[in-house]
């Protein structure tokens, strides 16, 4: 059985967030924002970069393959 935690927390509302996809930046954590653990790193995508990749990221392709 695959264990899908993470140990990290998640991010703050109050902290900056950075889109992994195209390095927007927002302050807090938008609730309309996409977070995903890939290789045990947890990333986050702005609600347009995740609806351009929505199949990639239903599939759990790792963004690097996006």
């Amino acid at each position: 059985m695959v264990n899908e935690r993470t140990p990290e927390p998640a991010q703050p509302r109050s902290a900056a967030a950075v889109c992994s996809r195209c390095g927007t930046t927002a302050d807090g954590l938008p609730v309309t924002w996409t977070c995903s653990v890939e290789n045990g790193t947890r990333l986050y995508f702005r609600d347009t970069c995740a609806r351009d990749h929505l199949r990639s990221i239903e599939s759990r392709v790792d963004s690097a393959w996006w």
